[in-house]
């Protein structure tokens, strides 16, 4: 079923709409939801609660692309479930692994600063990404947004794994160096 007919189903609040959501993206959302989360039933409860906020988002919300739509509550949700479980126990897992290489662009700065820059920061982080070359954006976004291993990217894209690390490395360096030009990291 086509992505319009998916979303025209939601409109009509016909139940059938998750179920051919699920048809259709549910392993890729299950994929996202493990890589995060590294636990196969915390994944499928956070895919679950995907089916249940899309039900909530669509109506009002009519999404241009259905899939991506899917993989930000999926990722969202799922780092909400990371953060509890990790409040309670620190982990070594993927997730843990990719924040921290992304901590050494951005400094720590106060909740409420936080929430305030986080549109803008938002919106330079988007912009930064656009202006790399494709393998580099893929590769960027592979791992900081599917939080994929970098064995997994390397397959992907038929590299080695450390052509791997060192482009995440250059990236990384390049992104701090854009938030330093932009005022979101002090020199």
């Amino acid at each position: 079923m086509e992505d319009n007919q998916i979303i025209e189903l939601f409109w009509q609040r016909d139940e059938s709409a998750i179920t051919e959501t699920g048809r259709k993206y549910g392993a890729y959302c299950r994929k996202i939801a493990l890589n995060i989360l590294q636990n196969e039933e915390d994944s499928e409860e956070c895919v679950n609660d995907t089916w249940l906020k899309t039900w909530n988002s669509i109506p009002p919300k009519k999404p241009e692309n259905l899939r991506l739509f899917l993989a930000k509550i999926t990722r969202n949700l799922s780092f909400n479930r990371y953060n509890e479980n990790t409040a309670k126990k620190r982990g070594g897992k993927e997730i843990t692994l990719v924040l921290d290489e992304l901590a050494e662009c951005i400094e720590d700065r106060s909740d409420v600063e936080q929430i305030i820059m986080a549109k803008e920061l938002k919106e330079c982080i988007k912009n930064f990404v656009t202006t790399l070359h494709e393998r580099d954006r893929n590769v960027f976004v592979r791992r900081y947004f599917f939080v994929d291993t970098v064995k997994e990217i390397a397959g992907r894209y038929g590299l080695s794994e450390s052509n791997v690390m060192v482009i995440l490395s250059r990236t990384r360096k390049l992104l701090k160096e854009k938030l330093k030009k932009e005022g979101y990291v002090d020199e």
